[in-house]
């Protein structure tokens, strides 16, 4: 434990770090659906200042999304010795296979009422992403909403349109903004257009400079603002670990100098760490570090409805908390007033 006064060393005290898409790291995925394996993830998150995070499932049969879950609820209850396990993020299967990107092709399949009604029980499903264009998949986003569990677009060739009739009925987010979806066209605005210019969407960022473009950053950051962006890492059992061929979904996944890519060349995850993504979002927008800490703090807790207890320090919520410098450096992590990590310079 740390003791009652600690010398911060000109360091920043900080709400703990949050990501809401995080498949996995040091050769371990969600999809493993094992307690040891979301413990080892979760513990790498924890020495790059995430305190909370959802596991984020993959496209497949039913019956695995279903075993991951129970993982999932296995982690929320006994806890995971590093960054807490808030629930899970249901990347798929109810997307559109056009916009595949690294979801399996031939699991990928419109929303069944039986199998979703399943994943919203499960009690651990916080986000799920879904393309809203097909009138099945918009049933869930009304069945979801309903029930507190939040919705995001991805993978998806919505139409502007679509987006908005979307967010009416629930849709609040969309997954790794520009990625998975049709790029944005002046006259048919699409997801991408709906996504900046809807106030009831908030944007998940991968801000990597590999998805996107750090000019893409600032665009996103100058549309949305500060409060309508998450940062997000999107990280795969490769993060963490050296150059190789790793698995995400049951597909392999090469990934040479922190890039992961399908033998196809499509882009398949990262290995970013989310403190990362703030260094790199304060550079591509010269950002204070107050600011860029937000999307990946506040603005997260908010997108979850946990805005009452994570996301910031104040009475009254979980000591979630960090110790970072200026160049978000990671010193030291706590969750629920325990030391999870700390670096061996601090």
């Amino acid at each position: 434990a740390i003791s009652r006064k600690t010398d911060l060393q000109n360091r920043l005290l900080a709400p703990g770090l949050i990501d809401v898409h995080a498949h996995g790291a040091l050769g371990c995925d969600a999809m493993d659906a094992r307690l040891d394996a979301l413990r080892t993830i979760a513990g790498y998150y924890a020495s790059h200042g995430v305190t909370a995070f959802l596991a984020t499932t993959m496209t497949a049969p039913h019956g695995e999304i279903m075993a991951a879950l129970g993982a999932v609820r296995e982690a929320v209850e006994q806890g995971s010795g590093g960054a807490r396990v808030l629930g899970a993020h249901v990347e798929g299967p109810y997307l559109n296979r056009d916009k595949r990107g690294a979801q399996i092709d031939g699991q990928i399949r419109l929303a069944q009422r039986d199998e979703y009604e399943q994943i919203l029980e499960s009690g651990v499903a916080r986000l799920i992403t879904v393309a809203p264009e097909y009138p099945e998949n918009m049933e869930l986003i009304r069945a979801a909403a309903s029930r507190g569990v939040a919705v995001t677009a991805g993978h998806t060739t919505a139409t502007f349109e679509q987006m908005r009739q979307a967010a009416l009925s629930g849709l609040s987010q969309v997954t790794h903004l520009f990625n998975g979806m049709e790029p944005l066209h002046h006259r048919q605005p699409g997801a991408v257009g709906a996504a900046l210019s809807l106030d009831a969407i908030r944007c998940q960022l991968i801000a990597d400079n590999i998805h996107l473009h750090p000019a893409v950053l600032k665009l996103a950051v100058r549309a949305k603002g500060s409060d309508g962006i998450l940062l997000v890492t999107d990280a795969m059992s490769g993060a963490g670990m050296p150059d190789g061929d790793y698995e995400l979904g049951g597909q392999r996944v090469i990934v040479r100098d922190g890039e992961c890519r399908l033998e196809n060349g499509a882009l398949a995850g990262s290995t970013l760490t989310l403190e990362r993504a703030v260094r790199n979002i304060m550079a591509a927008c010269s950002l204070s570090i107050e600011e860029a800490l937000l999307m990946a703090t506040r603005v997260p807790a908010a997108s979850l409805g946990l805005a009452g207890r994570q996301g910031s320090i104040a009475v009254g919520y979980d000591a979630d908390l960090i110790i970072i410098d200026r160049d978000v450096n990671v010193y030291l992590t706590m969750v629920g007033g325990e030391v999870v990590y700390r670096s061996p310079t601090f």
